[in-house]
């Protein structure tokens, strides 16, 4: 499956938190971040992320992109609610889109960690009907 991984700066101790604590079962797909998100994630981690822009210069967008043509299967967006952010409206935009395309959004730890238990046990798997490309290439992105 391919997973997104963004976090507002807030929030980015708590994404190296999951991202370590749910290694293994992150390590079985294709993960994609916002720039410095990935970077922590990659570093903290040993995993291999295709990193996008940063949010506000278009990350959220790229991401959105990839949910819009059914290439993204997931998406973990630890929000800081409690701050106002410059790019607002594209979040709101991913956050739509993620509804608009049926794509399993955790936007809080609680939510994250159910999204990966569920994961892990299979309960994602429909996903594989609606990406065609997770059949022909293990969930590796064409065009990564």
């Amino acid at each position: 499956m391919n997973i997104a991984l963004v976090a507002h700066d807030a929030k980015k101790k708590q994404m190296i938190n999951f991202a370590v604590a749910y290694r293994d079962i992150l390590a079985g797909h294709t993960l994609f971040a916002t720039g410095a998100t990935g970077e922590l994630v990659e570093e903290h981690t040993g995993l291999n992320v295709h990193k996008f822009r940063p949010g506000p210069l278009g990350g959220d967008q790229q991401i959105g992109s990839m949910i819009a043509q059914d290439e993204m299967d997931m998406v973990v967006f630890l929000r800081d609610p409690l701050t106002a952010q410059p790019h607002e409206p594209d979040i709101t935009a991913l956050l739509r889109i993620c509804d608009v395309h049926n794509i399993p959004l955790a936007t809080n730890m609680a939510s994250a960690e159910v999204l990966i238990k569920g994961l892990s046990r299979g309960d994602l798997a429909w996903r594989e009907v609606i990406n065609p490309m997770l059949g022909q290439n293990d969930g590796q992105c064409s065009e990564c």
